[in-house]
């Protein structure tokens, strides 16, 4: 499977993925606001089902940066039009600072301040080092998702979110889900490049 027909699949596993999340958010929402209906069998929390997905972006992520040999952490491509682009070092501290910085708009509070522009922290240079800070990322998600409310109220957004002005607790999870996603794909095209095989492909 070619690079472009690998990328297609992963969006179009992504976007069943956020019509399943909304589809279960609605129910979950019904029943959290269904008074007599509230403990009708199989319904979960927005804030749950939420959760579920964080888990499961976790475990691709996570065994994406485990995969990848520490002597190939500051591996970026160069053939083709690939200029300036992040090392798979920078790929996950970016996808972690972004976790920070998305989990605390979602909860209301100021970002870590070591989140920097996106990019996280500078002392962070061993693969040990860096897979610490991405798991407590997650773990900040983990909470952040716990924080989901049923009735979806406008939240003040993140300064990297695109829904200024009209974000929800939702809204900011779907895209933590969408740019979870995006690198997700982005690093699994630096494994492969290294002739490694994604955990989740094998």
């Amino acid at each position: 499977m070619d690079m472009a027909v690998r990328r297609c699949w992963l969006a179009f596993r992504f976007l069943l993925a956020i019509a399943a999340l909304q589809t279960s958010g609605a129910a979950a929402w019904a029943t959290e606001n269904s008074g007599a209906n509230s403990q009708t069998p199989g319904a979960r929390p927005t804030s749950q089902v939420v959760d579920d997905w964080f888990t499961f972006c976790e475990t691709l992520l996570l065994g994406a940066a485990d995969a990848m040999p520490a002597d190939k952490y500051s591996f970026a491509p160069t053939e083709g039009e690939f200029a300036g682009v992040r090392t798979f070092a920078q790929q996950v501290k970016h996808t972690a600072a972004s976790n920070y910085i998305l989990g605390a708009a979602i909860l209301g509070e100021p970002p870590p301040p070591d989140a920097g522009d996106e990019t996280g922290p500078d002392a962070l240079r061993t693969k040990a080092e860096i897979r610490k800070y991405l798991t407590g990322s997650f773990a900040y998600l983990h909470k952040a998702a716990a924080a989901i409310d049923p009735q979806n109220s406008i939240v003040k957004s993140s300064p990297i979110s695109p829904l200024r002005g009209k974000a929800t607790r939702l809204g900011l999870a779907i895209e933590t889900l969408g740019h979870l996603m995006d690198h997700y794909g982005q690093m699994v095209e630096y494994l492969r490049m290294n002739g490694v095989v994604p955990p989740a492909s094998r």
